[in-house]
């Protein structure tokens, strides 16, 4: 197809094509280099039906067609142009053209090495951040992520512009790089091709993110199977978790060695001292010889301790940082025995500044697992759900960060209450302990918090740590969830809920230090699971908790007391506003005293306006307010009967997230219920018309003579689709309120609250109050019930109720069990 110009032509491979690594589903890069635009014109059709006949032969090419000098004008302008020029491999046409773009591109003319290298740093920068600088995402991406294929191919790239390397093993000759880091660095490379391939072979496309729809397909490829604690496609993951952990290390010394070699040639200034073994050469700390962690282990935990009392140290020096990796071994029973050792690393999380980024460097390095086994086995463990955002371990480093920031008084401004909290805790440093102890007994088998308190109390024990610390933190860790449950699934307007946790807490200390630990933990689990909405839940228990304790718990405020305050406190809202408290009580006494224990006075002010200008036409009174913790929807409508599921359905078709529901019913039949919803972020609703169009939905569907549900048609998000769980009911009685309590653990999907109502209609349950919380792909329901007579379900009705609710919720196609 080409005229006689063979040596004007060539055909060249690029980017992965060029290095030789292509994937079953990978772009076949190709530039046809051609001498001048003369020679271009003459061989345009030419060219144009040569690269026809390869998209007709089904091969996805990336083309491009250019001249040196447009090469020149591109690389110039663009480093992602210069790096897949420099990758370039001859296919066919003259040596002497090619040879001449190599020349024309390289670092003599365009992009010299200190700035192809800024360049390439900063590119990497900016693709971690796009994955929030962690390589623990859910979903890796297995060539873009932080530890990825991407990382490896920078260090080529670079190590090619500067020592015009062929291949990584040239670093080795270079000693940038050490023969057993190179095997490293292969091995992981392999792994992760490995990977990639089974993406694109599962697929039939060009897929390089690990998503849940493919994670337990790989595990299997890669012959994974379930054990008794860990799923297979956990095993899988861990692995996976752990390569890229080490491979981003091995990024990090190669990129520093190549920043010392590069940028900082001009620069030999003295050492500064630090003490006999350690010294900062250009800002960086490292050892004064190679043998120092050799005769003095203890060295493995004081350089670290200096890093926390040094914030001018920018790092550790690439050499520095290998001989740590090489020397863990030495962290051994006689190494953790030394009282040297464990000063060292309780002195470590007493630092005033610091803590986190040493102990994420600790761990980053091996030191951390090495001297704490039982971390050492939950690095880089997945749980496999959409509840836990990170591995194992960095949740907990999460944890501890933090609880760190309630303490520093520069992250005052994100935590007010927590940070004047903080500011009352003796010992920081307990909860720092309990921070690290908390989750790790995660995929031991049994309760990880009994087995994690254990494991705690032993630490304790063995740093000398006092008796009552060691009490505080072993507590602190086998009731790390005690208060996130009881917020979430407890009716905490009860007073006897309240009184309960309160004897289970026991004092005011320990409700200051589970309180902080509780949102650290929820914070630190799942990005989008901290909202102002759960901010308040804990709040309002906390304070609940605080009252209580303060005026001691056989000495707790009684119903009736309770409700004479509150109707108290709306009186002196309401009757200021001219109306007439005989008016106010003939309204109250239709309500129930649970409605008073449920609501605070404010609301109880607003229901009760609302009522009294109420017309009499049968049309329900529906109330919309926007808060900063969530949006309050307050119904008042006779015959509440079904009106939960219809509702929910509604809400649900909206897009909206219900955080909260208060079922009550009045002795004349009417409803006073309150959602409080969210949108599907998380984030309180704030647009007055997206409010108004809420209002208006609502007013259409139940204002029906007959209200039923709207059928879901959101479609369930991919994510969930990979969850399956088979629906759990279980059964308690509320004896103090006369009433029986149902959890259901379900998988949630859109439509889910509305089929529980269905069933409570079917089964003639009428509900009294709602606990719902979503934790990622599990729903975990609490719902207070009766029978339509209000008394507390018999055995027989509960067992109906039970094969009600599993044959509805297990049979829907979003949770067909596979």
């Amino acid at each position: 197809a080409i005229s006689n110009t063979d040596d004007k032509v060539a055909l060249v491979a690029v980017g992965g094509y060029g290095r030789g690594e292509l994937h079953p589903g990978s772009d076949v890069d190709i530039m046809v280099l051609v001498e001048s635009e003369p020679v271009l014109s003459q061989n345009q059709s030419g060219i144009e039906s040569f690269l026809t006949g390869l998209w007709d032969l089904g091969l996805e090419v990336g083309q491009s067609v250019r001249t040196i000098s447009d090469c020149v004008r591109e690389a110039s302008a663009d480093i992602t142009v210069a790096t897949n020029l420099m990758e370039a491999r001859l296919l066919a046409g003259p040596h002497a053209l090619f040879q001449s773009m190599r020349v024309a591109t390289g670092p003599e003319h365009i992009w010299p090495d200190r700035e192809f290298f800024e360049a390439k740093r900063a590119e990497q920068a900016r693709r971690h951040e796009r994955f929030h600088e962690t390589a623990y995402n859910l979903e890796p991406n297995v060539k873009e992520g932080p530890g990825g294929l991407r990382d490896i191919q920078t260090i080529g790239w670079v190590a090619k512009r500067h020592f015009g390397a062929e291949t990584l093993h040239d670093l080795v000759i270079q000693h940038f790089l050490t023969e057993a880091e190179y095997q490293e660095l292969i091995r992981g490379q392999n792994y992760l091709w490995r990977v990639r391939f089974a993406l694109h072979s599962l697929t039939g496309r060009r897929e390089d993110r690990l998503l849940f729809d493919y994670q337990r397909d790989v595990a299997s490829l890669f012959g994974y199977e379930d054990a008794d604690n860990n799923l297979a496609v956990e095993q899988f993951m861990q692995r996976y978790y752990r390569t890229i952990k080490d491979l981003s290390i091995l990024n990090e010394i190669l990129l520093q060695h190549l920043d010392e070699a590069i940028l900082l040639t001009d620069e030999e200034p003295e050492p500064e001292p630090v003490n006999r073994r350690f010294q900062i050469r250009k800002g960086f700390i490292e050892v004064v010889s190679e043998d120092v962690f050799r005769a003095h282990p203890f060295a493995l935990l004081e350089i670290f301790l200096l890093l926390a009392q040094r914030g001018d140290i920018k790092g550790v020096r690439a050499a520095t940082i290998r001989l740590i990796r090489q020397h863990t071994h030495l962290i051994d029973p006689s190494f953790r025995s030394d009282l040297r050792c464990r000063s060292l690393f309780i002195e470590i999380l007493r630092q005033p500044d610091g803590v986190t980024r040493v102990l994420r460097r600790m761990n980053a390095y091996g030191v951390l697992g090495a001297y704490l086994p039982a971390f050492g086995e939950i690095v880089g463990r997945m749980q496999y759900d959409l509840f836990h955002s990170y591995t194992v371990d960095q949740h907990i480093l999460f944890v501890v960060r933090n609880l760190r920031r309630f303490h520093l008084s520069r992250f005052a401004h994100e935590f007010p209450h927590c940070s004047a909290l903080m500011a009352q805790i003796p010992k920081p440093e307990l909860l720092y302990i309990a921070g690290l102890f908390h989750d790790i007994a995660k995929g031991r088998g049994g309760d990880h918090s009994e087995l994690g308190g254990a494991d705690a109390e032993s630490f304790c024990t063995h740093h000398a740590l006092g008796r009552f610390d060691t009490r505080m933190i072993r507590w602190l860790v086998e009731n790390h969830l005690l208060m996130s449950v009881t917020a979430q699934k407890r009716d905490i307007g009860d007073p006897e809920v309240i009184t309960r946790f309160a004897l289970q807490v026991g004092d005011q200390l320990h409700l200051k230090h589970l309180y902080l630990l509780t949102v650290a933990d929820i914070r630190g689990t799942n990005p989008k699971l901290w909202n102002a909405w759960r901010e308040s839940l804990l709040r309002d228990l906390y304070e609940e908790t605080r009252r209580a304790l303060r005026r001691g718990v056989e000495d707790a405020m009684d119903h009736e007391e309770r409700i004479r305050e509150t109707q108290d406190q709306a009186r002196r809202i309401l009757l200021p506003r001219g109306i007439d408290e005989s008016r106010i009580q003939k309204v109250w006494e239709s309500f129930p005293k649970e409605y008073f224990h449920r609501h605070s006075a404010d609301e109880v002010a607003w229901h009760t306006r609302a009522v009294l200008k109420k017309a009499d036409d049968g049309r329900a009174l529906i109330l919309v307010r926007a808060e900063s913790t969530g949006t309050k929807i307050f119904i008042h409508r006779e015959g509440a009967d079904g009106l939960f599921a219809t509702t929910t359905s509604v809400l649900d078709q909206l897009g909206l997230t219900i955080a909260d529901a208060r079922i009550i019913s009045d002795a004349s039949g009417y409803s006073l219920d309150t959602y409080i919803v969210l949108e599907a972020s998380g984030e309180p609703i704030s647009d007055r018309q997206r409010i108004r169009h809420i209002l208006d939905r609502l007013q259409e569907k139940l204002n029906r003579p007959a209200i039923e549900p709207v059928e879901a048609t959101r479609r369930t998000p991919r994510q969930l689709k990979n969850f399956r769980l088979q629906t759990q009911v279980s059964f308690n009685r509320d004896e103090a309120n006369g009433r029986s309590v149902v959890e259901i653990i379900t998988s949630d999907r859109p439509g889910l609250l509305s089929q529980i109502g269905k069933a409570f209609i079917e089964c003639e349950v009428r509900i009294q109050n709602a606990k719902i919380a979503t934790l990622g792909e599990r729903a975990e329901d609490v719902f207070f019930v009766s029978d339509l007579l209000n008394c507390p379900l018999d055995d027989e009705h509960c067992e109906v109720l039970r094969r009600v609710l599993v044959a509805k919720l297990d049979d829907h196609p979003a949770n067909a069990v596979a």
